[in-house]
């Protein structure tokens, strides 16, 4: 039979590694997922069929787009067809990457690039490369004696390829202030909603939001120092988390606060301060003893996806029944929100993607504009009736005057809020310490911190070099309860600990670099000291503020179930461990909602852990993903750089402690390097 004479196509017979043609996984082919992001096993531990003697070339995978780009590579056994005209072709990032990944894996060693005129890496037209000798495996996996199970621990730099700044770079004092101002905005709207949430259940007005408002922006910009710096050193931006959230409305609604009409707001702040200082206290001892590293034994991507998203799904009662009370702005600024956000994503502006970044910011500007002309037009303005004074006749317009209203609003908060304010430890008050609210809010710590297991591993992922060790995951644990007792004692109403979202505005702005933070952090400081900045921010109306915290729990809830691109996503064992863990953290909380009545001893505590969503989740997911078999690949076990890489240059430069503090850390392994 004569064989086929074109070379585009594998002859009858012929070996599969002549054949340029991808072979995922099916499982791989349909999420996107690359096996080098968690760095486990092959597709063959957990019953999918592989092809050992054609394997896949590699790829890369954009974490903006989701989609797998094949990254090309010199076949080891048969040479890809070249140009007769083609001499020389310059190398791209790719492919040095890709030959950096093969020489890593034990394959052969390609030939020396040669180097041209312009500088520029060249390779030739044929490359020979022996046939006859097989691939080599993994050192890795050879020394481990488990070739089968486990892909190689590589970490190069072709998933950094895409950033512009990467970790430690310092591209100078304007793109920093561009790139710095623009992450800092994209991150507005998780800065400022949740003081706005918690202040308005407390009781407080306009002038008790703007301190707490200039309270967080201070305490948020001197923890987003201390972590870039003493902490994980990535570039994670530290502030109110939406984790707390909910134990703290849980706490604010409890009935022995019921009672409550005068000073309600200095009485509730000093409670939730003392619960927040001991829980943060618990968090940096979970960190700085090294039980943290234990806990990452039992925290994989199966846990905590359900357990961020169920973070934004239990506030599916606030969002959109606040948003109704004056429905045509909430709804414009949805639609706003959204157009911004997908359907112009992709329209960029002097090089940017504004639509994306700026989302929210924009979306909120524009409201707020439409709002105010509005306002003054009289669209909300009702004959004989005002706000402070309830009368029959107005009751049923209270509600949209309250809500819908922007010119009024901005103007008293402007006028209580001074020029000039210094956010000072104690300001409310000393705090309360009471046993069950330390329990309840210590409980949830251990949430915030699976919540920042997966930003780090995440943000690692795009930036570093290579992922923090065990130690350097408990190191930043601590320092984010360090954070929290600042936060108790300055009075932010609720924890620190770092932001879910800041991964994605990451992954948009291509920005990686610390330093780029560290100067929003310095930026957040000053603005902190102007007491109409946090004035303004006070004003922004009560529908406006339902309307972005739909968005942002919506977006809190996708990044959470975006973790399970480290796993198996169509496993049949993981979609049951999701499904159960999200049914039970929505139904299970409204049986115990009907005991918070009981608000008395460990009573108390149990019915409140119990109406957690989070609470749930987390315990369903890490009870079931611990005890169910799997595969370390389907289960998308994170990994962490190995004890061997702290002695590695770069790995230094990216986790080391700065000003030599490394040095005074060198007898507690779990904390350091």
């Amino acid at each position: 039979m004569a064989q086929n004479s074109d070379p585009k196509s594998p002859a009858i017979g012929s070996d599969a590694d002549s054949s340029p043609v991808m072979h995922p996984s099916s499982w791989a082919k349909h999420t996107g997922f690359r096996p080098r992001f968690s760095g486990e096993s092959n597709a063959s531990d957990s019953g999918q069929s592989t092809r050992p003697n054609n394997p896949s070339p590699p790829a890369s995978l954009d974490l903006e787009t989701s989609r797998v780009r094949p990254i090309p590579t010199v076949n080891a056994t048969a040479p890809a067809p070249q140009p007769a005209n083609a001499q020389a072709h310059p190398q791209s990032d790719n492919d040095q990457s890709a030959t950096k990944r093969r020489d890593a894996q034990g394959g052969s060693a390609p030939l020396p690039p040669k180097r041209g005129a312009n500088g520029h890496a060249r390779i030739a037209a044929a490359v020979e490369t022996p046939t006859s000798t097989p691939p080599q495996p993994s050192r890795r996996a050879a020394r481990n004696g488990d070739i089968e199970s486990t892909l190689p621990q590589v970490f190069d730099d072709s998933r950094r390829s895409h950033m512009k700044y990467e970790l430690r770079d310092t591209p100078g004092l304007v793109p920093i202030g561009l790139y710095g101002f623009q992450h800092y905005l994209s991150m507005l709207g998780s800065l400022v909603l949740v003081p706005l949430v918690i202040v308005t259940a407390m009781g407080g007005d306009h002038e008790d939001m703007s301190m707490v408002v200039s309270t967080v922006l201070f305490v948020s910009g001197i923890t987003t120092l201390l972590q870039s710096n003493f902490g994980s050193r990535l570039p994670l931006i530290q502030g109110p988390s939406f984790v707390f959230l909910a134990p703290a409305l849980a706490i604010i609604k409890s009935p022995q606060f019921l009672g409550l009409h005068e000073n309600s707001f200095k009485h509730i702040m000093k409670e939730l301060q003392g619960a927040i200082i001991i829980a943060s206290a618990f968090q940096a001892l979970l960190g700085y003893t090294g039980l943290m590293t234990l806990l990452l034994r039992l925290i994989n991507p199966v846990v905590v996806s359900p357990t961020i998203a169920a973070v934004g799904l239990s506030f599916y009662t606030y969002g959109f029944p606040h948003l109704g009370e004056c429905l045509e702005i909430g709804i414009l600024q949805i639609l706003i929100v959204i157009i911004f956000f997908l359907y112009l994503r992709k329209v960029s502006l002097f090089g940017h993607r504004v639509f994306l970044i700026y989302a929210v910011p924009l979306g909120m500007a524009i409201t707020w504009g439409i709002t105010y002309i509005l306002t003054e037009t009289g669209a909300y303005k009702y004959k004989d009736c005002d706000v402070n004074i309830i009368s029959d006749h107005c009751k049923k317009h209270i509600s949209r005057m309250k809500s819908c209203r922007a010119g009024a609003n901005t103007s008293i908060a402007l006028k209580s809020s001074p020029w000039f304010r210094f956010p000072y430890p104690l300001q409310f008050g000393t705090p309360v310490f009471n046993w069950k609210l330390a329990i309840v809010m210590s409980v949830v710590s251990i949430i915030s911190s699976v919540d920042s297991v997966g930003s780090y591993h995440a943000s690692s992922l795009l930036v570093a070099s290579k992922p923090p060790t065990p130690g350097v995951v408990s190191r930043g644990i601590c320092v984010e309860g360090i954070s929290g007792i600042l936060a108790g004692l300055w009075g932010t109403g609720i924890g620190s600990t770092t932001l879910t979202e800041n991964v994605h505005t990451i992954a948009v702005t291509k920005m990686g670099s610390r330093r780029t933070v560290e100067l929003g952090a310095c930026v957040l400081i000053i603005l902190s000291l102007v007491g109409k900045v946090g004035g303004l921010i006070a004003s922004t109306p009560q529908v406006m503020v339902a309307g972005l915290l739909c968005i942002m729990w919506a977006m809190l809830t996708a990044f959470g179930l975006s973790n399970l691109r480290y796993s198996e996503s169509g496993s049949s064992r993981n979609i049951i461990i999701i499904g159960l863990s999200l049914f039970f953290s929505l139904s299970t909380p409204a049986y115990f909602h009907q005991y918070n009545s009981n608000h008395k001893g460990l009573n108390y505590v149990m019915n409140t852990l119990l109406s957690l969503h989070m609470v749930i989740a987390f315990l369903v997911a890490m009870v079931l993903d611990n005890t169910v078999p799997g595969s370390k690949q389907e289960r998308g076990v994170y990994v962490w750089a190995p004890p061997e890489a702290v002695r590695e240059p770069a790995f230094i430069k990216d986790y080391g402690l700065p000003f030599r503090l490394g040095k005074f850390f060198r007898w507690v392994r779990w904390v350091g390097l």
